[in-house]
């Protein structure tokens, strides 16, 4: 069997507890942490290179695995194999329903605790991805949170009615919260997609309405994307290119998180 794990030679792994769930979370880096929420079909090694670009500017990555197989190649068939097993199978994720966030989340936000207390700074970072996408936002709840980026959020999932494009995963009071906290500690929050994206839909127009300019929307054309055997999609891994509007769509994110989390300045701890 491939020695999938060797992509991930360079970080830690220790096992996460908190409620009902234990994940394995890989660490690496110094300064405030952001921690890097994978999407379909798992921490795969393009999700890896983010995390290290991370770490490469000053801050400590946090990646947890929450279905999948760390360092595995997103290939077609683990990409089905994957989607049926979370899809079908784990109770942890929200998938249809809009209007409330996955239970998981909760858990995240203790691992946003825990990175915090241990890596200091003005607070954390948080990506989610796709099917994750949604997650940093439901995560503001949490006050170590500080910097949620959303990268092509893709939940409630649109498969069953079309409406559902137009919905978020999170709760009212979670959308209520972010608004307060974004309000009185001058937070804010990037969405990131490529405008034909069709998993995505017109949910960026409900963020857009919710927290207004608050909502930092960096939108993408189809002829910016790496060619891959998807459509465009993944705007942070599988379709990023090393140059043009992807990459500094990376580059915007990177920056957004050294300066809400604090990295680099003297407050910052290290690890």
């Amino acid at each position: 069997m491939p020695d999938f794990e060797a992509a991930l030679a360079q970080y830690s792994r220790f096992d996460f507890t908190d409620g009902p769930w234990t994940r394995p979370v890989y660490r690496r880096g110094a300064g405030p942490a952001v921690i890097v929420i994978h999407e379909m079909p798992g921490l795969h090694p393009l999700v890896i290179r983010f995390a290290d670009r991370v770490v490469d500017a000053g801050m400590t990555a946090y990646m947890p695995s929450l279905f999948g197989t760390p360092g595995r190649p997103a290939t077609e068939s683990y990409m089905l194999q994957s989607t049926f097993s979370v899809l079908c199978v784990r109770r942890e994720f929200n998938v249809w329903s809009a209007g409330k966030s996955s239970p998981i989340v909760v858990w995240l936000r203790a691992l946003a605790r825990k990175a915090h207390a241990e890596c200091g700074g003005k607070g954390v970072g948080a990506v989610g991805m796709c099917f994750t996408g949604g997650f940093a936002l439901a995560m503001m709840t949490e006050p170590a949170v500080v910097a949620p980026v959303l990268s092509q959020p893709s939940l409630p999932s649109n498969a069953l009615s079309k409406a559902n494009g137009a919905l978020i995963d999170a709760s009212a009071e979670e959308i209520a919260c972010a608004k307060r906290r974004f309000a009185e500690e001058d937070l804010s929050m990037i969405g990131l997609r490529f405008k034909s994206d069709k998993l995505v839909s017109t949910r960026f127009d409900t963020y857009k309405r919710e927290f207004g300019d608050k909502f930092e929307a960096i939108e993408l054309n189809d002829e910016d994307a790496k060619p891959a055997k998807r459509p465009p999609h993944s705007v942070l891994t599988i379709h990023m290119r090393e140059d043009g509007p992807t990459k500094a769509a990376e580059q915007r994110v990177i920056a957004f998180f050294k300066d809400r989390t604090g990295a680099g300045s003297q407050n910052s701890a290290t690890s």
